[in-house]
Formats: structure tokens, sequence, C-alpha cells
């Protein structure tokens, strides 16, 4: 897998070498010696513009390194040649690294390119539409969030994480409209994700203390 890795991260320079040797044993010796040379330099290319260096990323995602996982999307020049659900997940992570830096106006442009393209499964697609209805609520823009939150829901969402992190928003939303009844539906739905991230378990420990008063 390493292996595979660097040659993912160094083909096009491998590209250049192969193609020279190619052209040097086409000079010497003939163009049919030389014709398996340019057929790996074409392949190395095409999957270099066609592909991209995606795959490297998710190791630094993994490892919570963003600023490494934006040095490989910065080194995608012609992110319109790659392959479309290549490049939905392209625009959707430099939609992340932005929200991450609370850049909200270039994430959201970033995250509709990506969702207009369409997202490889349903799962992404609602997990991008999450993102999409959290981001138009930091934005102030409640009924834009609440319609993508909704969406995300019917999409499907990738794990009970999501899931649970989807009926928060939708609960705090309910609880906003003072409809009470919606909002403890939503909230009875997260609690039954049995969420384990801290952030998601805080924020319902915080729910839960006004919950039980609401009328409904």
């Amino acid at each position: 897998m390493k292996a595979y890795n660097v040659l993912i991260r160094y083909r096009l320079p491998l590209a250049i070498i192969l193609l020279i040797a190619g052209i040097f044993v086409n000079y010497s010796a003939g163009f049919w010696p030389a014709f398996t040379l340019y057929l790996i330099a074409a392949i190395l290319v095409f999957g270099y513009f066609f592909f991209g260096p995606l795959r490297l990323i998710q190791e630094y995602m993994e490892e919570g390194d963003l600023d490494g996982a934006e040095k490989i999307l910065n080194s995608i020049k012609f992110p319109e040649l790659l392959y479309k659900p290549i490049r939905s997940v392209y625009y959707t992570l430099k939609g992340n690294i932005a929200m991450s830096k609370k850049d909200f106006d270039t994430a959201e442009v970033f995250m509709k390119k990506g969702l207009s393209l369409g997202m490889p499964v349903k799962e992404a697609e609602g997990a991008s539409m999450l993102q999409m209805g959290i981001l138009s609520l930091q934005k102030g823009n409640n009924k834009e969030g609440e319609s993508y939150i909704r969406q995300a829901i019917k999409k499907g969402l990738p794990d009970k994480e999501n899931e649970a992190a989807a009926y928060l928003q939708m609960c705090s939303i309910m609880m906003n409209k003072r409809e009470f009844r919606a909002a403890k539906d939503f909230f009875r739905k997260a609690k039954a994700c049995k969420p384990t991230t801290p952030q998601i378990v805080d924020q319902m420990k915080q729910i839960e203390k006004y919950i039980s008063r609401m009328p409904g």
C-alpha cells in the first residue's frame, strides 16, 4: 500500500523520466522497443490528471493533519480534469477545510460545487448536506439550514454519530421555532443513536437541561 502511495505521489516525474527514456530508445532502436515506455508514461499522466492524488489525503485526515491534506489538495492544478465523482470529493474536502478555518463563505462555495456534481454514494451526499445545513445555520440562514438538514436525514447518513448530529440540529431549530413536540421527538431520535463523540454528547446534556421543562 505504501509503495502504491509513493507511485501516486511521484507518478508525474516518473512519467516524464519514462517519456525521455522512450524517446532515447525510439531514437536508438526504433518505435516498437520504445512503445512500452510510451504506454506506461501515458497511463501515469492520465492517472495524474484524471484521478489525482486524493488517495494520499486519507492518511492525513485520519491523523487530523488538515495542513497536510490541504497541501495535497493545493497540488491539484486542474481540478476540472478530475473524474466527476473524484472532483465532487475534491470540492467537498476543500469545503471541509475552509469550514475548519471558519471561512464560511469559501466553504459554502466549495460545498455547493461538490453537491452539484453528485456524490459517489447517497450517505456521502447526506453528510455533505448536513454540513451545508450546519454552515447555513452558522451564517444565520435558518430556513436554508433546516431544508439542508431535512434532506440529509432523508438521503441517509453514514453513521449514528452523523444521525445524532442531524437530529440535534433539528431539535435546536424546533426549539427556536417553539415547536416543542417536534423538538422532543428529534431529541429522542438523537438519544436513540447513542452517540459517543464528546461534542455531541455535551450538546445533548445541555439540551436535556431544558427539554424536560418544555410543554407538549
